[in-house]
């Protein structure tokens, strides 16, 4: 039996086509992303030839060296190439090398499958790096939202993956050499309708199904909890938490952990006393 999905996936797409003309002018998230795979690819002294872009947004990210790039993209708009969602992947078995994933697994509906399927898209050795976010993103307005709402609350942001349940999901999906980190990222705004704003321009606005329409007055009193939180300068600090996951297709060079009962020093001695 089929599980319910957790988002819509028709609004996904719509929500990235409004997006999309103003893309560039909320893009700070994803950049900062792809900052930090550009610096973890650095760090790889191989080349990729054929990369796959998973969820490529506006296609702007080239990894140094690449001679075929595969764009997907769940929205009509931003799709340079193959317009699908991540965990109903078109693309064939051990057909590239790198696979790139900023902005969007976090709203992946079956993130296991997804995470699955990039990875028999990578020939054995190949290499997967996402970013999403996660942990304890938007907790302000999170909060605010609740106060607003305090007698009828309404779901209005999805649960986040945090970074170990994140690491769990590539081991699940059978990458070899897993690693899943995070780093937080604190933004300032004058005010909620700024912090709205950029969750539109990159659509990351709600995308749970039948979502409850958001009052005037409680859009009010979310608003004047936002203000409420504001620093000396008038300014509310909003969250984000970015996880990046590196793995790779699992391939017979690579080093493996020792066998267990192999070790020849005694834990027991190690622990006593010097």
């Amino acid at each position: 039996m089929d599980r319910p999905d957790i988002f819509d996936r028709h609004r996904r797409r719509l929500l990235r086509d409004r997006a999309a003309p103003t893309y560039a002018d909320h893009d700070f998230l994803r950049a900062e992303m792809l900052e930090g795979i550009a610096d973890r690819l650095a760090s790889v002294t191989r080349g990729f030839d054929d990369v796959l872009d998973l969820g490529c947004f506006d296609g702007g990210f080239t990894p140094p060296g690449a001679k075929r790039i595969v764009r997907v993209d769940a929205g009509h708009a931003f799709a340079g190439g193959l317009q699908a969602d991540e965990d109903r992947l078109p693309i064939a078995d051990a057909s590239v090398d790198l696979v790139i994933s900023a902005g969007v697994l976090d709203s992946v509906n079956d993130v296991p499958g997804a995470l699955t399927l990039a990875r028999r898209a990578l020939r054995p050795d190949g290499l997967f790096l996402g970013a999403f976010l996660g942990g304890e993103s938007l907790a302000t307005l999170r909060g605010v939202l609740l106060e607003a709402e305090a007698d009828r609350p309404a779901a209005r942001t999805h649960p986040r993956i945090d970074v170990r349940s994140a690491g769990d999901l590539m081991v699940r999906a059978g990458f070899a050499l897993p690693v899943a980190d995070i780093e937080t990222l604190n933004v300032r705004y004058r005010d909620l309708f700024g912090l709205l704003r950029d969750l539109r321009g990159m659509a990351a606005t709600s995308l749970l199904p039948d979502p409850a329409p958001l009052s005037r007055a409680g859009l009010a009193r979310a608003a004047a909890a936002f203000a409420a939180r504001a620093d000396a300068d008038g300014r509310t600090v909003e969250r984000f938490d970015i996880v990046t996951l590196t793995g790779w297709a699992p391939a017979p060079s690579q080093p493996k952990p020792a066998r267990r009962g192999s070790g020849t020093a005694s834990l027991a001695d190690a622990l006593k006393p010097r």
